[in-house]
C-alpha cells in the first residue's frame, strides 16, 4: 500500500501533461503510486500516459470510454487507489520539489489527520506566479489536528480540490464522489471541510496551478447546479446546519465575481445569470441571515436582479475613471513642466561646493559603497553637508545626520542641479545636466562575474533592449570610477569606454569588516535571532536572466533536515526575486529585507551562494563560501548571461554541483577545511588586494580633499578581519590568519 495516490485526470493538455507526471515521479518522496486517467482525450494525452506507465511500474494508466469531465475522471481514479492519503492534481498543474516530503512529514507531526491543508500558487498565462492563502490561515502554529469551528476561514477560502491532501479511509467511509460538470470542486470541498473531525495546515506551496485565459462561455451556469448539490448536502445532514449562512454568502460572493468579470460570460447571456442567480439566493438564504456591510451591495444586486442597474453604476464608474485618469494625466503633466522649468533655474546659479548627494541602487535606502563613503563624507570632511537619494519607504535607514530627499520633488533637482558631488552605484537620472565643476563618483555594485556594459550585447535575453546610447550618455558624465581589484578595472574600462578616472582603493562598503569586533558580531546575531552555538549559512543566490520567474534553486528547509539543528540559514533573495527563498521560521530566516548585506555577512559563518558578485566582498571576510552550480544551471547562466571567468575553475572555497553535495560538503566538514582554504586564499589574492579597511577613506582624501599621498595598502598577511561567531566558540578554525593582540575598532554606524 503506497502513501499517496497521486491522480490525474487529463483532457486536453498535452502541452503540459509530461511537466506534470514528472513533477510526481521526480519527488523526493518515492512511496506512491500516480493514476492518471485519460478523460477520452482527443490529443495524445492517452498516449503519453501510456508512455509513462511504460517507463514507471509506479504509474497506473486508466482511460475511460468516454469524455466524462474531471469529476467523473477523478472518480475514476479513485475506485483503484490503494494510497493512504489521496492527492488531486489537473493535468496541468505540478508539484512543487519535495512537496510530497514536507506533506508527509506533516502528516506524521499532525497525527495522520483526515484532511491536510497547504499553500498552492497561481502560474497565469503570462508565466507569473503568486501564493494565494492568507499566511494567518495556513499557520502551523497552536494546536493541530484541528476541527472547521476552530479555524472557519478555511471554508470561506477557495474551494479548490488540489490544495489539500484527504485519507483515503475518510473519503471512503463517508462516501465522497465529485459531480459531473464544471465547478466540481464546490460540492466536494466544502463537504468534506464540515464532516472531517481532524484538519491540520501545512504553510508550504505545494503545487503550482496553471491558470489558463479566462474566455466567455455559458460553461459557467454550471455553477448553480453544483451549489444546488452543496445545499442538499445540508439538507441531508442537519447537523451541519450551522455553516448555511456561511456558505450562502460564499455562493453570492462567487456567483458575483462571474457575473461582474466582464471575460466570464457572454454579453447576452448576462442577465440570464443575473435572474438566476436572484432565483438561488431567495432560495437559499437563511432566515434571519445578517448580510455584512461590506457585501451588501452584492447581496443587493443579486436579491433584485439588478441588471440594468448594476450597467449604469458600471458605466458612471468607467466614466469616473476615465475623468479622473485625465485630470491626473493633466495634474502630471502640469507638475513635470513645472518641475523642468524650476530645474533649468537651479542649473543657471552657483554651484554648493560644499554639497554631496548620494544614491544606491536608484531610490533605495542608505547601503552600499556609497553609503560607507556617505559616512567617510562626513568624518573626514565634515564641512560637506551631505544629502540622500531614496523613496519614501528607505528613509529610515539614511542616518539623520543626513538630509533626506525624495525622487522627483523640487529639492531632488536642486540638489542635482547645484551640489559639487554626486555618487552613486547606478545610472542617474537620465535628465541630468552634467555641470562645470560637478564631481560624478561612480562605484558600480561590485566586481563582475557575469557579463555587464556593452559586453551584455552579445546576450540579448541578459541585456533586455539595453540602450547603448542611454549607457555611453551617462558614462560620458563620470568623473571618477571604483574598483576593487585589476580585474574590475580592466573589465570596468572596457565595458565602460569613457574618459574617466580609476580609483583602484578597494570596496568601501568592506572597511567594516576589518574594523568590526567579536563584540560587534555577537550582538548582530542577537538581533537577527541567530541561536547561540549555531552555525549561520547566508544563503544569497542571484537573479537568472533566462527565467521568466524566478524561483529557489535549493529546498532550505530539507537541507537543515539533513543538517540537524546545529545549522541555521539566513536566506537573503535578489531584489528581482518573486517571493521567499523559504518558509520563515526557526532556522529559516528570511533576511531579504534587511538594509545592510554587509551585516549579514558579518553575523554568518558561511556563505552560499551561485553567480552573486556578493563572494568577492565576503572573501575579505576570509570566511568559507561554497558555491552551488549544477551543470544544467551554469551552463544555461553562462549561455544567457555568460562569465568573465570559470567560477568552478577558480572557485573561493568548495564547489557543490547538487543539493546533496552541498549538503555532504557541510556535513562532513569540508567547507571549512584545508583545501577549501587554500581555495579561497587564492580568491583573495586576485580580488581582494586593496580592501584592508581603508578605501572609503582613500576615495575621500583623493576626490575631495585633493590628497595625492594616500594611506598604503595594507598587505593581505597583515589584516585581520574579524572572525566568525562559529570560530570564537571554538569549532574548527575557520581562518589560518592569526587574530592581533589589541581589538579592532568600533564599527561604522551604518551597521
Amino acid at each position: 500500500m503506497p502513501r499517496f495516490s497521486v491522480i490525474v485526470p487529463a483532457y486536453q493538455v498535452q502541452a503540459y501533461l509530461h511537466e506534470c507526471l514528472e513533477s510526481v515521479l521526480s519527488q523526493s518522496y518515492p512511496d506512491l503510486e500516480l493514476i492518471a486517467v485519460d478523460d477520452r482525450s482527443p490529443d495524445a494525452c492517452g498516449e503519453i500516459v501510456d508512455e509513462f506507465a511504460a517507463r514507471d511500474p509506479r504509474v497506473r494508466p486508466v482511460h475511460l470510454a468516454e469524455n466524462r469531465g474531471p469529476g467523473p475522471a477523478r472518480n475514476a481514479g479513485l475506485a483503484v487507489a490503494t494510497g493512504d492519503y489521496v492527492v488531486f492534481l489537473d493535468g496541468d498543474d505540478t508539484l512543487t520539489p519535495d512537496a510530497l516530503r514536507a506533506i508527509s512529514d506533516r502528516l506524521k507531526e499532525t497525527g495522520e489527520p483526515d484532511v491536510l491543508v497547504h499553500d498552492h500558487a497561481i502560474v497565469d498565462w503570462r508565466g507569473a506566479t503568486a501564493r494565494t492563502a492568507p499566511a494567518l490561515l495556513l499557520t502551523e502554529q497552536g494546536p493541530a489536528p484541528f476541527r472547521l469551528e476552530d479555524r472557519p476561514g478555511l471554508l470561506r477560502a477557495t474551494t479548490v480540490v488540489w490544495d489539500k491532501v484527504y485519507r483515503r479511509e475518510f473519503v471512503e467511509r463517508e462516501g465522497f464522489r465529485f459531480p459531473p460538470g464544471r465547478y466540481e470542486d464546490t460540492p466536494w470541498t466544502c463537504p468534506v471541510l464540515m464532516t472531517a473531525e481532524t484538519i491540520a495546515t501545512l504553510d508550504r506551496v505545494c503545487v503550482h496551478h496553471r491558470q489558463r485565459r479566462v474566455t466567455d462561455t455559458r460553461d459557467h451556469f454550471e455553477l448553480f447546479d453544483q451549489y444546488d448539490r452543496l445545499f442538499a448536502f445540508l439538507d441531508q445532514h442537519p447537523e451541519l446546519g450551522r455553516w448555511r449562512p456561511v456558505l450562502f454568502r460564499r455562493m453570492v460572493d462567487r456567483l458575483t465575481a462571474v457575473f461582474t468579470d466582464r471575460h466570464r460570460l457572454p454579453r447576452a447571456a448576462r442577465a440570464e445569470f443575473l435572474g438566476r442567480a436572484r432565483d438561488h439566493y431567495r432560495r437559499y438564504r437563511a432566515p434571519g441571515h445578517r448580510v455584512p456591510l461590506r457585501a451588501r451591495l452584492r447581496h443587493t444586486l443579486v436579491r433584485l436582479n439588478l441588471h440594468r442597474v448594476y450597467r449604469a453604476l458600471e458605466l458612471a464608474k468607467r466614466l469616473s475613471h476615465r475623468t479622473t485618469a485625465r485630470t491626473a494625466r493633466l495634474a502630471g503633466a502640469l507638475r513635470t513642466a513645472s518641475l523642468r522649468l524650476h530645474y533649468r533655474v537651479q542649473l543657471r546659479l552657483p554651484l554648493h561646493e560644499d554639497r554631496a548627494v548620494f544614491s544606491a541602487y536608484g531610490d533605495r535606502g542608505h547601503g552600499g559603497d556609497p553609503g560607507a563613503l556617505e559616512s567617510a563624507f562626513r568624518e573626514l570632511a565634515p564641512h560637506i553637508r551631505t544629502a540622500w537619494i531614496a523613496a519614501p519607504e528607505h528613509h529610515h535607514t539614511i542616518p539623520t545626520a543626513t538630509r533626506r530627499l525624495r525622487p522627483g520633488t523640487a529639492a531632488y533637482w536642486t540638489a542635482l542641479a547645484r551640489s559639487k558631488y554626486l555618487v552613486g552605484n547606478a545610472e542617474f537620472d537620465p535628465r541630468l545636466v552634467k555641470r562645470p565643476g560637478q564631481t560624478v563618483v561612480q562605484t558600480r555594485h561590485g566586481t563582475p562575474l557575469k557579463h555587464m556594459g556593452l559586453d551584455l550585447l552579445e546576450h540579448p535575453a541578459a541585456a533586455q533592449d539595453m540602450d547603448v546610447t542611454a549607457l555611453l550618455d551617462d558614462v560620458d558624465k563620470w568623473d571618477y570610477v571604483l574598483s576593487a581589484n585589476r580585474h574590475s578595472t580592466l573589465t570596468w574600462e572596457r565595458v565602460f569606454p569613457g574618459g574617466y578616472t580609476t580609483l583602484p582603493y578597494g570596496s568601501p562598503r568592506n572597511d567594516v569588516f576589518q574594523r568590526a569586533t567579536s563584540q560587534d558580531v555577537r550582538r548582530l546575531r542577537e538581533r537577527l535571532g541567530i541561536p547561540e552555538g549555531t552555525v549561520a549559512i547566508l544563503y544569497a543566490p542571484t537573479h537568472r536572466d533566462y527565467r521568466r520567474t524566478q524561483r529557489a534553486t535549493l529546498d532550505l528547509d530539507r537541507v537543515l533536515r539533513r543538517l540537524g539543528p546545529r545549522f541555521v540559514v539566513l536566506a537573503r533573495a535578489h531584489h528581482r526575486y518573486e517571493g521567499p527563498l523559504a518558509a520563515d521560521s526557526a532556522r529559516v530566516l528570511d533576511v531579504t529585507g534587511h538594509p545592510s548585506v554587509e551585516s549579514l555577512c558579518l553575523a554568518s559563518d558561511a556563505l552560499v551562494t551561485d553567480y552573486s558578485s556578493l563572494m568577492f566582498d565576503y572573501a575579505g571576510l576570509d570566511r568559507p563560501i561554497v558555491i552551488h552550480a549544477t551543470d544544467d544551471d551554469y551552463a544555461a547562466y553562462e549561455a544567457a548571461r555568460g562569465t568573465y571567468f570559470d567560477l568552478r575553475s577558480f572557485p573561493p572555497g568548495a564547489v557543490a554541483r547538487s543539493e546533496d553535495e552541498l549538503i555532504d560538503i557541510f556535513a562532513t566538514g569540508h567547507w571549512r577545511g584545508s583545501r577549501s582554504a587554500q581555495l579561497r586564499s587564492a580568491f583573495r589574492e586576485r580580488f581582494c588586494p586593496y580592501d584592508d579597511g581603508r578605501a572609503a577613506e582613500r576615495v575621500v582624501r583623493r576626490v575631495v580633499l585633493g590628497e595625492t599621498e594616500l594611506p598604503p595598502v595594507v598587505p593581505l598577511a597583515e589584516r585581520y578581519p574579524v572572525p566568525s561567531a562559529a570560530a570564537e566558540l571554538g569549532h574548527s578554525p575557520l581562518t589560518t590568519v592569526p587574530r592581533p593582540a589589541s581589538p579592532a575598532a568600533a564599527l561604522t554606524e551604518n551597521i
